[in-house]
């Protein structure tokens, strides 16, 4: 998965590297580059093809050269119009002014045009009214839908446009305008959650500190305050000349301090562990910004409880290193799948066993990277075994991280002595 050139250490976290997607933005989100503007804009565009009737109209439907200028010029500044909507509604900091003058120009062109132009305009209403559903608060939307519906029905009566087309028109608006409303709804909601996750994964790195910070307290406090008071017992004999006391104390102290580096190598050493439940947390939020949906099931973070830590850490070595391939290399991947499930091998021992995998383009002929050959290493530590290779069907590629779940015997009780 991953090549010769674009190489990575296992320890990066998977919002390292560059989004692989940088054309594209998630919905909901501002729009950070031109060309995600200029992508967004085009797949507006495309709905803007139903505005062919007012123009095929426009052409063939027996109008002046006047009438056809000035239907032309509706057509153009309304699509302008909608082009800058689009513009303003992705950007940061959205304008709210600048969006209802805009909404308000297009249905002013919409009723101008119908009433000067027939109704063959009346399609502007549809676009119209979904522009307004996008401005307009979700409490008030039916409303203003409704009342769209309602201009539109007397725009069309006004001009003859005859029962069948208001009513089509009519309607079209106002299920249009409705179905908008709902997409607008979605969208808040995904990025509602989207915050949520980065909330939570937060939160768990937040108690991780906790942790080290408590466990380093207890551990230099009570080591501290035994090196202060071996200090002042050794400062005494010292000058009470009980030179072999001293040397004793000066011992401990050095015993002591030795000890205390090895705890706080131990603390820091479980602290820059990762755990599942956080690098799942954070395999979220990347593979979001990489436009990747994950698919994992809510047990997964409570598969193993009584797993050690050294394996339970590998486990989540092997989740960090496949997101970060999956963000980094992962070319035309749309899913990653990541399952938990035991096996039972030949020697007799049973194994957790850790899989993701992804349906994008492979691994290829790419010769695997730093990244994988470390996690190797790393599972080959506490007696796991990793394996890479193609997904189901020969599409995507499939990582399987394998470390043995020992069982830790409780010592036996010692029987009481009867006298």
């Amino acid at each position: 998965m991953s090549d010769e050139r674009r190489t990575h250490r296992t320890d990066e976290p998977p919002e390292a590297g560059p989004a692989r997607a940088s054309f594209m933005n998630v919905p909901g989100a501002a729009v950070e580059t031109r060309r995600q503007m200029l992508v967004k804009v085009a797949w507006m565009l495309l709905w803007m093809l139903y505005l062919l009737y007012p123009a095929s109209d426009l052409v063939n439907g027996g109008h002046s050269v006047v009438e056809q200028v000035l239907g032309w010029g509706c057509l153009v500044v309304f699509v302008s119009a909608y082009v800058l909507l689009v513009i303003f509604r992705s950007q940061a900091g959205m304008r709210p002014r600048a969006c209802q003058v805009i909404v308000g120009t297009m249905i002013a062109l919409a009723v101008a045009s119908s009433a000067v132009l027939g109704g063959a305009f009346l399609t502007m209403f549809i676009y119209a009214s979904v522009c307004l559903a996008v401005i307009i608060p979700v409490k008030h939307a039916l409303r203003a839908l409704v009342a769209m519906a309602a201009l539109t029905v007397a725009t069309g009566l006004l001009i003859h446009a005859g029962t069948d087309n208001t009513s089509t028109f009519a309607l079209s608006a106002f299920l249009s305008g409705v179905a908008m409303t709902g997409m607008q709804r979605l969208v808040a909601t995904m990025k509602e959650l989207r915050e949520a996750r980065a909330a939570v994964a937060h939160l768990a790195a937040s108690e991780e500190r906790l942790r080290l910070a408590r466990d380093l307290h207890d551990l230099l406090g009570h080591s501290l305050s035994l090196i202060t008071l071996k200090s002042e017992l050794a400062g005494r004999f010292m000058d009470a000349g009980k030179d072999e006391a001293a040397r004793a104390q000066v011992a401990d102290i050095e015993q002591v301090a030795r000890q205390s580096l090895i705890d706080v190598r131990e603390a820091v050493t479980g602290f820059r562990r990762p755990t599942l439940p956080v690098e799942l947390a954070a395999a979220r939020t990347a593979l979001s910004a990489a436009q990747v949906r994950l698919e994992a099931a809510p047990e997964l973070v409570d598969a193993w409880p009584s797993l050690a830590n050294e394996e339970a850490g590998a486990l989540a070595w092997a989740l960090r290193e496949a997101v970060t391939n999956i963000v980094r290399h992962g070319e035309g991947a749309t899913v990653c799948t990541v399952t938990a499930d035991e096996t039972w091998e030949g020697d007799g021992g049973r194994y957790a066993v850790l899989q993701i995998t992804d349906d994008g383009r492979g691994p290829g002929k790419s010769h695997p990277g730093n990244g994988l050959s470390g996690l190797q290493e790393r599972l080959a530590l506490v007696g796991g075994r990793l394996e890479t290779g193609p997904g189901e069907h020969g599409k995507g590629f499939r990582m399987r991280a394998s470390v043995p779940l020992r069982t830790v015997s409780a010592p036996a009780p010692e029987s009481s002595k009867t006298s």
